[in-house]
């Protein structure tokens, strides 16, 4: 891996598309648009653009570009925060003359010309700032917008700085971004704000989970009860982390079931639940993954792998 590789990179082209993964969060936002802002600000004639399917939820960080196909031919791609080539939205992201990968979860595909991937770091989001950081004697240039993006993108994948993943860097860097001018609780207003038929959503889901004994529990939010409660598979990302606070809850599992498959959502505090993931088309970290089910047969498969990895955790924890 080579930061100054990446410099040069893009000093040498002209045209730069940056991507992220698939249903995305905010660090994916974050990561993508605040390096484009970081580029952009220090190389005003260069034509940036950001790439991928809009998420309404994420309007309020920035909204995607229209990108023609003819806009790839010679154009520096970069793929921000996501592990593996499949969940890389846009897939024209290999049409350029050069691919680069700069994300923080464990590797699934080594793709791209150039890589930088950084486990322990909190987020892809933290990362792009510590690139300015290193280059900033350089010319590279950081901006109030950039700060904003990337401090929106450290909040949103350290849970407000309350995950594990959070260290002594992260909180370094955070403190720096605040001393741009962005308005933070407004931004937290719009990242944390839970819109009435999401909140009734999750009464229903504090009604009806159970937690068994091996410390798991899973819920299935199927097509009826989302159409009754008026709720998109998308939405459903703002309840996934409902269930930590349950005492003796060790890991939970969201099922939302969306046209053709089945989303899932993984969470633990304390087994590692990405193998589970990876069994499942997915991936993610140690206690935040997701994976995709074709079936609720399949859904079964993994809660059963979730109880087992569970039991094997408080084996261990009793040694």
């Amino acid at each position: 891996m080579s930061k100054q590789a990446i410099l040069d990179a893009i000093k040498n082209h002209d045209t730069i598309i940056i991507h992220r993964h698939i249903r995305p969060d905010p660090d994916a936002y974050g990561s993508q648009a605040g390096l484009a802002r970081l580029i952009q600000a220090t190389f005003p004639k260069k034509m940036v653009y950001v790439t991928g399917e809009g998420e309404p939820s994420l309007d309020f960080l920035i909204t995607m570009d229209e990108v023609p196909d003819e806009t790839f031919h010679g154009a520096l791609n970069i793929v921000c925060d996501t592990a593996n080539q499949a969940r890389i939205d846009d897939q024209r992201y290999n049409q350029g003359e050069l691919l680069i990968k700069i994300d923080h979860h464990p590797e699934v595909d080594n793709y791209g010309d150039i890589q930088w991937v950084d486990t322990s770091a909190s987020s892809t989001s933290e990362m792009i700032f510590q690139f300015y950081l290193e280059f900033a004697d350089e010319g590279l240039k950081m901006n109030d917008e950039a700060a904003r993006l990337l401090y929106a993108g450290i909040v949103g994948d350290t849970g407000r700085f309350l995950y594990p993943s959070t260290t002594k860097q992260t909180l370094s860097y955070a403190a720096e971004l605040v001393n741009y001018n962005f308005d933070r609780p407004i931004l937290y207003n719009e990242m944390y704000k839970t819109p009435l038929h999401v909140a009734k959503l999750k009464g229903y889901v504090l009604q009806n989970f159970t937690v068994h004994e091996a410390g798991c529990s899973t819920i299935r939010l199927d097509r009826a009860t989302l159409e009754k409660f008026e709720v998109t598979p998308s939405e459903t990302s703002q309840l996934v982390g409902l269930l930590g606070d349950i005492e003796g809850m060790l890991a939970w599992a969201f099922f939302v079931e969306e046209e053709d498959t089945i989303r899932v959502r993984l969470r633990s505090k304390g087994p590692v639940i990405n193998g589970i993931a990876a069994n499942h088309k997915g991936g993610g970290h140690p206690l935040a993954s997701g994976a995709t089910a074709s079936s609720w047969e399949e859904t079964d498969e993994i809660a059963e792998e979730l109880r087992e990895k569970c039991l094997e955790y408080k084996k261990e924890q009793a040694e």
